[in-house]
C-alpha cells in the first residue's frame, strides 16, 4: 500500500481519536475503507461515553460501515495497534490490510495478524504517538482498565 494513501486515510481515525478526547473517552480512532477507497466507516473508542466495554475504535469503525457483503479487500486504518479483541474483529470477518498509525505505547496483535495473511502497515505516526503518551500520563487507571490490566 502506498505510504501516502496510507496516512491520508489515518487523518480520518486521527480526527476520530481526538474527538474521542474531547468527549472524555480514550483517545483511539478508526476507519474502514473499502477496496475502491470509498470511506465505509469511521468511528472512535466509546467505551467511557456508552459505557460498553465492547466498543472500540475499530468495532465503532466496523459498526459504522453496517453490514458488507464481503470485508476481503477492506483496509481498516487505526491510530493505535489493535488488541486482541479487535485483532480478532479483522480474522474473523477477512479484512485484507490494517493500517496502524503507531505501535509504540501499545503492541496488539498486528503481528499475529500478518502471520495469517492480514497486510499490516505501521506508520510510526508522531501525533498518534504524542496523543497516547498524553493520555496514558493522564489518565493511566483509565487506560489500563481499557488494556484489560
Amino acid at each position: 500500500m502506498e505510504h501516502r494513501l496510507a496516512r491520508q486515510w489515518l487523518a480520518t481515525a486521527v480526527e476520530e481519536a481526538r474527538a474521542g478526547r474531547a468527549q472524555g473517552g480514550i483517545p483511539i480512532g478508526a476507519a474502514l475503507y473499502g477496496a475502491d477507497g470509498t470511506l465505509l466507516g469511521r468511528g472512535h473508542n466509546l467505551r467511557v461515553q456508552e459505557d460498553d466495554p465492547s466498543l472500540h475504535a475499530e468495532t465503532a469503525a466496523f459498526r459504522a460501515a453496517g453490514r458488507q457483503r464481503s470485508y476481503r479487500d477492506t483496509t481498516m486504518v487505526t491510530t493505535l495497534s489493535p488488541c486482541w479483541y479487535c485483532s480478532g474483529l479483522v480474522r474473523q470477518f477477512g479484512i485484507a490490510r490494517v493500517v496502524v498509525g503507531e505501535d509504540e505505547t501499545f503492541r496488539g496483535g498486528h503481528e499475529w495478524l500478518a502471520a495469517h495473511g492480514v497486510e499490516i502497515v505501521v506508520l510510526d505516526d508522531p501525533e498518534c504517538v504524542a496523543m497516547m503518551r498524553e493520555f496514558i500520563a493522564a489518565e493511566p487507571a483509565l487506560w489500563n482498565e481499557d488494556i484489560g490490566q
